[in-house]
């Protein structure tokens, strides 16, 4: 009886979540195509302004407007920038996963009832989320991992210039 009860419990409380884990993907997709439109915009500046370090290049910008000489803060700098875009790359597919087994309850119950219309509105949810979530870490993963080899190569510019 005390099982029942709590996996009663359990069941209604995960219920719980699907809808605000079902926004934060959304709000992550939302992002991961932000950042894709300031990466591109990024890459435009790199490209055009490839010699001169005082447009499209945070690292170097942050080093001459706040007159920064100590290394280690600029690659702080430089992790701080990447810190939300790389925590939105591995929330993603953990939030893709939770989205995808919360439907996955009342999806087993309605095949038990026979409910193929139960089955298929609960699945549809589950992949879909999934898939929007994988989506933004792809793309937030592409865009962390080229910008930290632009700001690497920015520190290692300016500690050679600092020599």
């Amino acid at each position: 009886m005390v099982n029942v009860a709590l996996e009663n419990l359990m069941y209604e409380l995960s219920g719980l979540f699907l809808t605000p884990v079902l926004i934060l993907i959304l709000a992550g997709f939302v992002f991961a195509f932000f950042q894709l439109g300031v990466f591109l915009m990024e890459i435009w500046q790199r490209n055009k302004y490839a010699e001169d370090f005082n447009r499209g290049y945070p690292i170097h910008n942050y080093h001459q407007n706040n007159n920064i000489n100590d290394v280690d803060k600029l690659e702080l700098y430089a992790f701080k920038k990447l810190e939300l875009i790389a925590l939105v790359t591995r929330v993603a597919p953990m939030l893709g996963l939770v989205a995808t087994m919360i439907p996955m309850g009342p999806a087993l119950k309605a095949l038990s009832d026979g409910n193929v219309q139960g089955i298929s509105e609960n699945l549809m949810i589950a992949f879909s989320a999934v898939i929007l979530a994988l989506i933004t870490a792809s793309i937030t993963s592409w865009i962390t991992h080229k910008r930290k080899g632009w700001y690497a190569q920015e520190v290692i510019t300016i500690k050679e210039q600092m020599q």
